[in-house]
């Protein structure tokens, strides 16, 4: 039972308002100006046949507190299925030790009719969470091919066959990060495993307007703005960091990212270039100077 009291959303430090702001407005005028184009589809419904199916797969619906939320896989989406579960019922709390189910208790917007998919579409809020594109991609390469058995067999013995002399013998767990981004760059985007695919591809920013883009650096204030949005009960809160979770850290980042050639790294950015640019978030620092530190 909720806690007697109100509710206990947590304010963002103070200073960062002037800051965030700032961002937001960025990202606002540059969705807007890139959305604007002739070429740029004006809704879901503009989309060629399998760009719109991955979009809607992505979109999970609650009708009890009318929004859709576009999933990010790498960007706590885990957490945030948590919470719809907990919304409807399924979960009794955000905080249940156990394997995320991605799939069961949850309602995907690909699975309405047509005009169910637009009703929702003009009068709910639409929100989404984004992530710094090359922390995202290393911490998907982290995940799948430094833990999952199934990612190791399924792509990891593919990708070090295919690029690696006499790597046929591999069982996939261990592909370099290297190897990864050369798999990356030859890979259709829209071919792409949802763990890698471009935030673009997945959410389609164009064809959707999202009333909220949070992102992943300011989890936690972001995730408290959406649950009191969405007029979430005040004990819905945003849940903890698994224990086991290994967190990308600049450091982390930095090695990568400096023991990779750069012109793999150069190569690679047109493909997410989008992420980079309709969120705001700075291209990676690649130079000697910054390596050398």
């Amino acid at each position: 039972h909720p806690p007697a009291g109100p509710p206990s959303r947590r304010e963002p430090p103070a200073g960062l308002g002037l800051e965030l702001e700032v961002l937001r407005d960025t990202r606002n005028r540059t969705i807007r100006a890139l959305c604007g184009q002739r070429s740029m589809p004006r809704s879901v419904w503009d989309l060629p046949a399998g760009q719109r199916r991955t979009l809607l797969r992505h979109l999970l619906v609650s009708d009890k507190y009318r929004f859709l939320y576009c999933y990010v896989p790498k960007v706590a989406c885990s957490n945030w299925k948590r919470i719809l579960k907990v919304l409807d019922g399924a979960l009794e709390s955000v905080d249940v030790q156990g394997k995320m189910d991605h799939k069961s208790d949850l309602v995907f917007l690909g699975d309405m009719k047509p005009e169910e998919i637009s009703y929702r579409l003009k009068h709910y809020y639409k929100f989404l969470f984004v992530r710094n594109p090359m922390e995202r991609l290393l911490s998907a390469y982290r995940n799948k091919f430094g833990e999952i058995k199934e990612y190791q067999q399924k792509y990891g013995v593919e990708i070090v066959r295919r690029y690696r002399k006499n790597g046929g013998n591999s069982a996939g767990d261990d592909v370099t990060f290297s190897e990864f981004l050369r798999y990356l760059l030859d890979e259709d985007v829209e071919r792409m495993n949802e763990h890698w695919m471009p935030i673009y591809n997945l959410c389609q920013p164009c064809a959707v307007r999202y009333d909220f883009i949070g992102s992943y650096e300011r989890l936690r204030d972001d995730a408290d703005h959406v649950l009191e949005r969405i007029q979430a009960p005040s004990f819905i809160r945003f849940p903890e960091r698994q224990a086991w979770y290994k967190p990308v850290t600049a450091q982390t980042l930095h090695y990568y990212l400096c023991n990779t050639q750069r012109r793999l790294i150069k190569e690679l950015l047109p493909k997410y270039i989008l992420d980079f640019s309709l969120f705001a978030y700075p291209l990676p620092n690649i130079t000697s100077e910054f390596c050398r530190q």
